[in-house]
């Protein structure tokens, strides 16, 4: 089980400080989430990497609100517990991001980590330090896509003190993956080295009510640099019709060891890169959704740059000292091409993408939504250089939340996703797979 020794300490004492101050306590919140999911990953070609398990995890959370005070401090505290529930040796791959591995190459049969960050408040701006950090912003997106969350450990701050403008920061150090008790170093996708410093700063500027520009920096030492261009434009048509634009930009470059220590290097999501190992890449995509009452229409462009693949925090090359994969695997990007099982974000590739989404409110069934999308990248170059192949992928998914009674707030999720490449060898693109999960939801609010 994994501790943040100095950053439970602070909160210790931050809440043996402030526990009768007003604020503190009414203001808290405590929750218990419950999650259990079904995970089903065939790769049509069969081995190894078929993966069939269940799961079932939870997740307490504390949060306190703030002491009062010029400065108010405050204690934010997680613990973590998952359950292998079935899926035995052979149907878990080493390399599984649902669940850690054991000696023998099986899953674990339950895993836990504890984690707390110290907070503190001044006017409208707040810092957070600890090991249960979540970030969602464009340069790193926090996964919660199996049965418990990744987080990371460092600090950040966020402060709203000018109107229509957020101002965000920090730098983080280690990261624990979602299907693993221990922390890493934090690293991209091919490489067996790690960084311990991860640096990042950014704007999000409402210039109108309807439309937000963004621009944000980071810079994970020895491997990259990234700057990120961002807006997002909301038309109201009528009450229930708008249409949506959000455009994104990055520009990614190597940064230190990255190009020239092999262990530093970024395996260009397995495809071309023109220096070999080295980070160079632009890509931009834009997505337009336009909405009518319960109907939802997107459609979407994405073209990645020809000289390598889009590069993102990624700690799933990681092995621990018995070889075995960390169980650090599963990172997500803010693409609009982050889909179930593929990424489409190898050199060259021109994805264009599509999504319909209905909301059976608006027939009598609240809490009732589906969506079916489909993507199809084309034009990815052979890790040669010399020709290109294409690859697609159809998701569909049915979500329900009971909206009242004794069972408000449990919520039923089916997810199905196929996957297919074609026009090069097998080690070029992802293995042909077909994907399905069931999850069930539930959350207690104590507080």
């Amino acid at each position: 089980m994994y501790k943040s020794s100095l950053a439970l300490a602070v909160a210790v004492g931050v809440f043996a400080q402030a526990a009768g101050a007003a604020g503190f306590v009414e203001d808290s919140k405590l929750a218990l989430s419950s999650r259990t999911m079904y995970f089903n990953n065939d790769t049509r070609e069969g081995g190894v990497n078929d993966n069939r398990e269940s799961g079932q995890g939870f997740k307490l959370d504390y949060i306190s609100g703030f002491t009062q005070g010029t400065v108010g401090f405050g204690v934010d505290a997680q613990a973590l517990w998952g359950i292998h529930l079935d899926g035995g040796k052979g149907k878990h791959p080493d390399n599984s991001s649902f669940f850690p591995s054991a000696h023998d190459k099986s899953a674990e049969s339950q895993w836990a980590r504890l984690g707390a960050n110290a907070k503190a408040r001044f006017s409208k701006t707040e810092v957070h330090y600890g090991s249960a950090l979540a970030p969602n912003l464009p340069i790193l997106v926090s996964n919660d896509g199996r049965l418990l969350p990744q987080t990371f450990e460092g600090g950040t701050i966020q402060s709203k003190e000018i109107d229509n403008l957020t101002v965000n920061a920090g730098q983080l150090t280690h990261a624990m993956g979602r299907a693993s008790s221990n922390r890493t170093g934090l690293s991209v996708a091919g490489a067996t080295a790690e960084s311990n410093k991860f640096r990042y700063g950014g704007l999000d500027y409402k210039l109108t009510p309807d439309l937000t520009l963004q621009y944000y920096y980071s810079n994970l030492e020895d491997f990259y640099k990234q700057h990120f261009l961002g807006a997002t434009h909301v038309f109201k048509i009528s009450d229930n019709q708008s249409f949506k634009t959000d455009l994104r930009y990055f520009d990614s470059s190597s940064d230190g060891k990255n190009g020239n220590d092999s262990t530093y290097n970024f395996n260009n999501n397995g495809g071309y890169a023109k220096n070999t190992g080295e980070i160079d890449n632009k890509t931009w995509s834009a997505m337009f959704t336009y909405t009518l009452g319960g109907h939802s229409f997107l459609v979407g462009r994405q073209q990645v740059g020809d000289d390598g693949g889009f590069v993102w925090l990624n700690q799933g090359s990681l092995v621990n000292d018995n070889g075995s994969s960390e169980g650090a695997g599963g990172s997500s990007f803010y693409l609009f091409t982050d889909s179930m099982i593929n990424q489409f974000a190898r050199a060259g590739e021109n994805t264009n993408f599509g999504q319909y989404s209905y909301d059976f409110a608006g027939l009598g069934v609240p809490g009732l939504k589906a969506s079916v999308s489909y993507l199809r990248g084309d034009d990815i170059r052979y890790r040669s250089g010399h020709g290109t192949y294409n690859e697609w992928e159809r998701d569909a998914r049915i979500d329900y939340t009971i909206q009242e009674g004794t069972l408000k707030g449990l919520g039923f999720s089916l997810r199905q996703g196929v996957y297919r490449g074609s026009g090069g060898s097998t080690s070029e693109f992802t293995k042909d797979q077909d994907q399905a999960r069931f999850i069930v939801n539930y959350t207690y609010s104590f507080l």
